[in-house]
């Protein structure tokens, strides 16, 4: 598990680090509490916090408190405040702002290493609750909700003068399919074009035969090239079913993000030009910025 552990005490450090790695734990140290905040912010592998509650320039009762800020925004983490003052009142505070145990200092190594397996239960359970909301039960792609979240923390990275791209496709006469060969036909098909999109970026399943894909740091060009090989991969699958080979074919949609643009904006100009695909005959890729500009020319 990786563990932050942070003490105004590089000894204590020293100390706690010592119990920690020889068990197979991955130990980051801080004396700086503002520091060990950014870093467990910007390393969601980050698994336990451990800190003192004698700590600067945030408090220990303030790290807690932003730590559990952070573990609330879907993400697992264990807070463990530690003081060498133990009294009612100080476990009370630590409790109320957001720390999950409360140990002395420095801890005994047996105490330490029971709290941690305590930790480690807790964040699975997180996990795998996290799993379970943000997933879509038939793809193993985030769900709807989960795939707008993660987008519109991808728009906020990007920044003022970041690219990020987004492709929306769907799985061609779909209802015929479903009507034709059975719906268990379906769901395969579903979860056949899962799979080829699920590696690449943000990926999601809106509902439906719906998909979408963004693509953080990538151009209009990259995004357009690859919309394009996933329309012949896709072509090229082939569904079993008690008819016979089922294939499919889809169409692609892809929107350009520019700063004021919301994610809900991005996605409706890549709406708009995946209805466009389907309009001219479906199995393309059409992108609103270039061909949605020419054919309105035209």
């Amino acid at each position: 598990m990786h563990i932050v552990i942070v003490d105004s005490s590089r000894v204590v450090l020293r100390v706690v680090a010592g119990m920690l790695e020889p068990r197979g734990h991955v130990v980051t140290q801080f004396t700086d509490s503002a520091e060990a905040l950014a870093y467990v912010t910007d390393n969601p592998k980050v698994r336990a916090l451990i800190t003192s509650l004698e700590v600067r320039p945030l408090s220990g009762l303030e790290l807690c408190w932003s730590a559990r800020l952070l573990a609330e925004a879907s993400r697992p983490l264990s807070i463990i405040a530690m003081s060498s003052a133990r009294n009612a009142r100080n476990l009370a505070e630590a409790l109320d702002s957001g720390a999950d145990d409360f140990i002395d200092k420095p801890p005994g190594a047996e105490e330490l290493q029971a709290r941690l397996r305590a930790a480690e239960r807790l964040t699975t359970l997180q996990s795998e609750l996290i799993r379970l909301a943000e997933t879509d039960a038939l793809t193993g792609l985030l769900n709807r909700r989960a795939f707008l979240q993660r987008s519109r923390e991808a728009t906020q990275k990007a920044g003022s003068f970041g690219r990020l791209c987004a492709i929306l496709l769907d799985i061609d006469h779909f209802k015929r399919v479903n009507d034709e060969y059975g719906h268990d036909v379906g769901d395969a098909a579903i979860k056949a074009v899962a799979g080829l999109i699920a590696p690449e970026g943000i990926s999601g399943r809106l509902g439906g035969e719906e998909f979408a894909v963004v693509l953080p740091g990538q151009s209009l060009i990259e995004a357009e090239a690859l919309a394009s090989r996933l329309r012949l991969n896709m072509s090229d699958l082939r569904i079993r079913s008690i008819k016979g080979p089922v294939r499919l074919t889809c169409s692609f949609g892809i929107s350009e993000w520019s700063e004021g643009t919301t994610v809900e904006g991005l996605l409706k100009q890549a709406d708009i030009a995946l209805y466009e695909a389907k309009r001219t005959g479906r199995n393309r890729v059409v992108s609103a910025v270039n061909d949605l500009i020419i054919a309105r020319a035209n």
